[in-house]
């Protein structure tokens, strides 16, 4: 399985970027991304798909609550999405990850997670795993790819058998998921398809790091990344356990 870029272990991930809507960086946006670069952070990013079948970097679902639009993402052309600007900035528009990619150009270490499109962790995936790969093709530079969705991350590893690949992984509390049947929680929180998908390291949250099934992990020589952490003080507890920290709202 490819390894993971030590790059990904030293720098710590800008969640969505370095965003900061007060200072006028939208999360997953141009601005926040260039932000993260001049500030020595690697940088993680989400990836959703238009219309068209091309990979938007964008994290919600829905237009709503980071656009002046509404209505699901997916419903959109790559044109529109590209002119649709996002909330707090200046009139910049959804980037492509192409777009990230080409303003990134290998100089920070790029983390992309694939939203899971099945809307249930299921196998109905395939369409955004092969815009992720077309977009990268090309690329050169540190760049790993991740998903909530083992299926998403098993289509991955034969689109991009190259690219290093993780699980994201939590405690999957029905309470947190609640459009999850129960049992596909209770499936997922033991993270048993690690070594079935080739995955190299799993992002896990931090509130859940004491999880035993992640001290086996580690000495069975996965990397422990998580997420998201909020302030210096959950930093340091953090990396007590975690290799890297994936961060927002300060300053890691």
């Amino acid at each position: 399985m490819p390894k993971l870029d030590p790059v990904f272990l030293t720098r710590p991930l800008a969640h969505r970027a370095l965003h900061d809507v007060a200072q006028g960086r939208p999360e997953n946006s141009r601005t926040a991304i260039r932000a993260a670069m001049s500030a020595g952070y690697g940088i993680e990013l989400d990836v959703q798909l238009s219309l068209d079948g091309a990979a938007m970097v964008f994290h919600d679902y829905d237009l709503k609550r980071l656009t002046p639009e509404t209505g699901p993402i997916r419903q959109r052309t790559l044109s529109e999405l590209t002119n649709t600007p996002l909330n707090g900035g200046d009139g910049e528009g959804i980037p492509s990850l192409a777009d990230v990619l080409s303003l990134v150009e290998g100089r920070a270490p790029v983390m992309i997670e694939i939203k899971d499109q099945d809307g249930a962790m299921g196998p109905n995936v395939g369409q955004l795993e092969y815009a992720v790969a077309e977009a990268l093709r090309p690329y050169d530079g540190p760049v790993a790819v991740m998903s909530f969705n083992p299926h998403a991350v098993a289509a991955l590893a034969k689109l991009l058998p190259k690219t290093p690949r993780g699980l994201v992984t939590c405690a999957y509390s029905p309470l947190d998921w609640p459009l999850l049947p129960e049992a596909t929680c209770d499936h997922l929180r033991l993270i048993p398809d690690y070594q079935s998908v080739g995955a190299s390291f799993v992002s896990h949250n931090v509130k859940d790091l004491h999880n035993p099934r992640l001290i086996q992990l580690r000495a069975d020589g996965a990397h422990i990344l998580c997420w998201t952490v909020t302030s210096a003080e959950m930093e340091q507890d953090a990396r007590q356990i975690a290799e890297n920290i994936t961060f927002e709202g300060y300053l890691a």
